[in-house]
């Protein structure tokens, strides 16, 4: 019996593609809201200095009679930070805009837009992780010295406020006079019930520290009794003086076994030398260098021209770079043919793909990677700070262009190209006035 199966008129079904496009993932912008806002007038350069005229010491006695006192030396102190130039662009064909079903000029400025506030995201966790004061927990040493049960607590809340606290800096929702004064009534009913206008510092968390101290049984216990939804919403909200606020895209570490290299006799590396190095992996979607593998042991060039051949693994969706320097701490980028070809750090050992060898001939920029956790532990920094800590500093606004008419460069109008640039620089404003608090978590990823 002659039987027709759908099989045989394939060529004749005709394709559906929904006209509505899937969302993307969620991104927690937050941390770039809390700079202070600072304009750099053009025609001044690249350099925004800030000034602060500092206390005078008080008197150490009271006066003598009809003799003046010494007097005091007034002295200032000076912040400074460079804007830079960052921008990126989408470029389409006519043909591609003609055959393909979504509008894609469209969907290049939707794409462009999310671009620019995530890359000053980024850009100000960088900058934030150049703090100076920072505190791990248990009291642990250094970020290497942090074990599995790390994780963020109500002793480490206590101690960023008192610390904080101690140093004077000002909080949110307060402390705007020089002679501050409590009102009376601050901890009445009133003020209870609504502890986000009381005086109070910020943190921004990632969600995995942030799930550790919801499961702390202080807090449990705490919002059990005064606000049982806090806990069905998985609201962090308010705790010892600070107000959290979760963010995904703060950067994470993870400490890696290491990578050595064998050494060899086809660069510039000085011989008879003992180098080190680190190899990094940066995600290809923020550029984090959050996969930190530890540093190499001694490796003893000889022969005329040494160099250092690296075996790279292979990692889905991350680069590498490779860091090379005579002691235990590398503080520079290797030099290597396999960097890139052009912009700034043209030759340098970065953006390298995996399941490679590269031949690092020499020493390059100065940059220090993160340090490594240990293996197979990942750290979290979570940001604490108050009014006035860092300003965001704007020398150009963020400006888009849009391409779609033909030129001399383009005759024929076959490309179409959306683009945007901003000139943009982080400012450590008072460093006194802000901490980060490295921990590990609880919990861990087990999916992509």
């Amino acid at each position: 019996m002659a039987v027709n199966q759908s099989s045989s008129f394939q060529a004749d079904i005709e394709a559906y593609i929904a006209d509505k496009t899937l969302p993307l993932a969620r991104r927690q912008l937050v941390v770039y809201q809390f700079g202070d806002p600072l304009t750099l007038p053009k025609g001044r350069g690249l350099t925004y200095t800030a000034t602060r005229y500092n206390r005078v010491s008080l008197p150490w006695a009271p006066l003598s009679e009809g003799v003046p006192p010494v007097g005091e030396v007034m002295t200032i102190g000076q912040v400074t930070a460079t804007a830079l130039q960052w921008g990126d662009k989408i470029t389409i064909t006519d043909v591609a805009e003609m055959t393909i079903k979504h509008p894609l000029f469209k969907k290049a400025i939707e794409l462009l837009g999310l671009q620019v506030a995530e890359t000053l995201e980024r850009n100000t966790f960088n900058n934030l992780m150049g703090g100076a004061q920072i505190n791990y927990v248990n009291s642990r040493g250094s970020r290497a010295s942090l074990t599995t049960g790390d994780v963020m607590n109500t002793h480490e809340l206590n101690r960023a406020y008192a610390m904080l606290v101690t140093l004077g800096a000002p909080r949110f929702m307060g402390d705007e006079m020089t002679d501050t004064k409590l009102e009376a009534d601050a901890g009445g009913a009133k003020a209870s019930s609504n502890p986000r206008s009381m005086p109070h510092y910020v943190s921004v968390i990632h969600p995995f520290p942030a799930s550790d101290l919801r499961e702390n049984q202080a807090i449990q216990t705490a919002w059990s009794y005064s606000d049982i939804n806090r806990l069905y919403n998985f609201e962090l909200g308010e705790w010892s003086g600070i107000r959290f606020c979760m963010s995904n895209m703060v950067p994470t570490f993870t400490g890696i076994a290491l990578i050595t290299g064998t050494p060899g006799s086809s660069g510039n590396l000085a011989t008879s030398t003992t180098y080190n190095i680190i190899v990094t992996a940066s995600d290809t979607q923020n550029q984090y260098e959050s996969q930190i593998y530890q540093v190499s042991g001694n490796l003893s060039v000889t022969g005329p021209n040494g160099s250092i051949a690296v075996t790279l693994p292979t990692l889905a969706g991350y680069t590498f770079n490779i860091y090379v320097g005579t002691s235990s701490s590398p503080s520079n980028l290797g030099v290597c043919a396999a960097g890139p070809t052009s912009g700034p750090l043209q030759g340098q050992a970065t953006q390298l793909a995996g399941g490679q060898t590269v031949t690092i001939t020499g020493i390059g920029v100065a940059q220090i990677p993160p340090a490594a956790p240990a293996t197979g532990v990942t750290v979290y920094p979570n940001f604490v700070f108050g009014r006035g800590a860092y300003g965001q500093v704007m020398l150009d606004d963020t400006k888009f262009t849009y391409l779609k008419e033909a030129d001399k460069s383009d005759p024929l109008n076959q490309l179409r190209v959306v683009g945007w640039k901003t000139f943009h620089g982080t400012l450590f404003l008072n460093q006194q006035f802000m901490m980060r608090i490295e921990s590990t978590s609880a919990f861990n990823s087990t999916f992509g």
